[in-house]
């Protein structure tokens, strides 16, 4: 066979539409391959949905005639019954092969049937099923969370419990470690952040006691909301975003790099060398860290008195503790204690749900911090009920 007669069969083959006019009228004779093969090949469909495209307005009384066809095959047929509307012309010649694959392809290409359009009432009820269905899915994705995170509280006491049975079998280099990052390596910026409140605190307090002659009271107000209030809170938020995403950030990883795997197949239990130590190490960091920018932002506060209304730093530090009754540092120091826990305790679980990939793991973390500082103010406004009448 030459070239060009190989040439001339491919073309034979190719599926395209002749339009041929006879007495009986206009006729579209379906020629070459409608098969898959053929239909896939670069511009083959095209050309065919072209010559489709061109049935005469008259096509509701257009004869088809697929007798010339090479070969077709579902697909093909699927093309053509599309073509014709999901119905077969009323004017069709085909052989029974051809007839039969037609039915099949009919048998299953029934179009959905029409809906009736929804009424206002029934669009008000689907619109109310599906928020509550959304509502649904959020209180079970909370109450998942709330039972990881008891689940993760009894763990916790149990090692604290299997700790002070045998003192020195306890992960303590951890627990140094951390004392180290969480505690010492904030303190410049606890130190920076605490002062500049204490100015702007007191510089804007000034203003309003100027007013009334009240220069003296500026230490009772700085006082009484930088050690009971905003001293703890501010420490907390700082170490939060700090250290509480580092702590997620950590066991992230190590779910990703499947350390935590290795840590289950070798019998080491996670809570114990992975969630106590961060537990004690910023319970314990948490109270002198907000002492520490308690003191920071008194400095700053003092600095900021003197300078704008002449209360000098010796009248300040003499006056503070007439001010300010000792139980109100007690309580900052305690509730600063429940503040750290609670940051280990949420940075430890989100770091535990992380999945292992990189989206999972940077979504835990800000899921960590925002849910850190949420926890943190919801815990001290409770105190701020519960203990409103210690140390005022």
């Amino acid at each position: 066979m030459t070239e060009d007669e190989s040439t001339e069969l491919a073309s034979d083959a190719a599926p395209r539409i002749a339009w041929v006019q006879s007495a009986a009228g206009l006729c579209a004779q379906v020629l070459g391959r409608w098969t898959a093969a053929r239909l896939a090949e670069p511009m083959a469909l095209d050309k065919a949905l072209a010559d489709m495209a061109q049935v005469p307005a008259s096509s509701a009384t257009l004869a088809w005639d697929l007798r010339g066809l090479h070969a077709l095959d579902h697909v093909g047929s699927q093309v053509l019954w599309n073509a014709w509307g999901h119905q077969l012309p009323p004017v069709l010649h085909m052989s029974a092969s051809h007839k039969a694959m037609l039915a099949r392809v009919q048998r299953f290409s029934q179009p959905d049937p029409q809906e009736p359009p929804l009424t206002p009432w029934q669009r008000l009820l689907n619109h109310v099923k599906n928020r509550l269905s959304h509502l649904g899915e959020l209180l079970l994705h909370l109450l998942d969370h709330c039972s990881d995170l008891v689940r993760l509280v009894g763990q916790l006491l149990l090692d604290l419990i299997q700790l002070a049975r045998k003192p020195g079998a306890g992960p303590w280099r951890d627990v140094s470690g951390h004392l180290y990052r969480i505690g010492a390596t904030a303190m410049p910026i606890t130190a920076l952040v605490g002062f500049l409140i204490g100015v702007v605190l007191a510089y804007l307090v000034s203003q309003q006691l100027r007013q009334f002659g009240a220069d003296a009271f500026i230490v009772d107000l700085l006082g009484i909301s930088l050690i009971r209030e905003l001293g703890p809170v501010l420490a907390a938020i700082l170490i939060a975003g700090r250290s509480g995403s580092a702590i997620t950030a950590q066991i992230g990883v190590m779910r990703v790099t499947e350390e935590l795997d290795a840590m289950q197949v070798m019998g080491i239990r996670q809570g114990f060398r992975l969630v106590m130590p961060r537990a004690i190490a910023l319970a314990l960091a948490m109270p002198l860290i907000t002492v520490w920018t308690t003191a920071a932002a008194l400095a700053g506060g003092m600095l900021a008195a003197d300078i704008v209304i002449g209360v000098t730093p010796a009248f300040f530090a003499h006056a503070l503790p007439a001010a300010v009754q000792v139980s109100n540092l007690g309580l900052a120091v305690g509730k600063s204690a429940v503040f750290g826990l609670l940051i280990a305790l949420v940075g430890c679980h989100f770091g535990l749900r992380v999945k292992p990939n990189t989206e999972s793991l940077g979504e835990g973390t800000t899921a960590s911090v925002v849910t850190s500082i949420t926890v943190v103010i919801l815990v001290d406004a409770l105190f701020a009920v519960v203990f409103k009448d210690i140390g005022i």
